[in-house]
């Protein structure tokens, strides 16, 4: 059995930095958990960046704790979710890392997949726990066999991650594991392999803005 190559699109330091530091939001924090799953050297790296804050911490005077502390450390444990090395690479049933288990399910496809065109269909997730799903900007993406997306630019910050298949973009390939981001300095058109559909992890703080010669009429109707 062949082993899936290794992601060759990393997350900037800064972000695994954060990410050691527990001060990321919890889509983030989903989405570096599930990069670390499949990237060995990414977790190496946040390993360390835990174990120097570790170190820091020991070595700083202890200081009194403001009142809502307590309440922060459980919802950030709630949020952001490193597993460890050993079981990092583990999938769970469905196929996905495990990071995604508690908010994907037992089953892809009972998702609430909505078609925004021919071969692209999207699943929001939602946070865990009772906490309300408004304003969780992650998403499954699954795009058919030679689908192209429309030409577009970002309004925000966008991360996308492949979690199977692959997608090509401005001469760069990107396979299970890679990350792409992408902000307003972006125009681009990704266009998916002939031969698998490919599934993506996305986090999107805004939505894009279409910017093909006929793509741009329909910003007003089509959300991405």
């Amino acid at each position: 059995m062949t082993s899936s190559p290794l992601p060759q699109h990393h997350l900037p330091e800064e972000v695994l930095l954060d990410h050691a530091a527990g001060s990321l939001s919890e889509g983030m924090a989903l989405l570096v958990a599930t990069h670390l799953a499949l990237c060995p050297g990414c977790r190496a790296a946040a390993t360390e960046f835990d174990a120097l804050g570790g170190a820091l911490l020991a070595a700083i005077t202890p200081q009194a704790l403001a009142p809502e502390a307590f309440e922060q450390v459980l919802a950030r444990i709630d949020a952001d979710e490193l597993l460890p090395a050993a079981e990092a690479a583990a999938t769970a049933a469905h196929g996905l890392p495990l990071p995604l288990n508690d908010y994907v399910g037992s089953a892809v496809e009972s998702l609430p997949w909505r078609r925004l065109l021919r071969g692209i269909e999207t699943a929001e997730l939602k946070p865990r726990g009772a906490r309300s799903s408004e304003g969780f900007p992650v998403s499954l993406m699954r795009l058919a066999p030679s689908t192209a997306v429309p030409r577009h630019t970002h309004q925000g910050l966008e991360i996308t991650m492949v979690l199977q298949g692959g997608y090509s973009d401005a001469g760069l390939h990107y396979e299970r594991g890679d990350v792409q981001i992408s902000d307003a300095s972006v125009d681009h058109r990704p266009v998916v392999a002939d031969e698998s559909s490919c599934l993506c992890l996305v986090y999107q703080d805004a939505p894009l803005r279409l910017t093909g010669p006929i793509g741009r009429w329909f910003n007003g109707f089509l959300r991405f």
